[in-house]
């Protein structure tokens, strides 16, 4: 009897214990993303308008040097002109002077009398 009382044991105990075909089941778990498909269109944009206006003061940057650099050429351009029309002032000066004057003309056969030689102003008509 022994072995028959074990056999109802075993047989009642296997009854209540479900057999592992009958324990799996599929179960779909949703992962929970780190970054929802909103926040990636939102980061994008914000990433995009970060990139223009890098682009933006990258290109006005490079427009404003170029500008400056063409001032400070400008610049040194009218220091040399100026320095050029001081030469030649200095030299008409010099060219305009009444001794100067009476000299060549001596030397070309003129006759002049000194008191009516005067040096030669010029008038602009500004």
């Amino acid at each position: 009897m022994d072995g028959n009382a074990a056999r109802k044991w075993e047989q009642a105990y296997t009854s209540y214990i479900p057999k592992k075909e009958e324990q799996t089941s599929t179960v779909t778990v949703k992962q929970k993303r780190w970054i929802t498909k909103g926040e990636k269109v939102l980061y994008s944009a914000i990433g995009f308008l970060l990139i223009a206006a890098c682009i933006y003061v990258v290109s006005f940057a490079s427009a404003t040097d170029t500008l400056n650099r063409k001032v400070e050429s400008l610049e040194q351009s009218i220091q040399q002109q100026k320095v050029t029309n001081e030469a030649l002032l200095y030299e008409k000066k010099q060219l305009s002077r009444p001794e100067r004057i009476t000299r060549i003309a001596k030397e070309n056969g003129l006759k002049i009398q000194e008191s009516k030689v005067k040096q030669a102003q010029a008038y602009n008509s500004n």
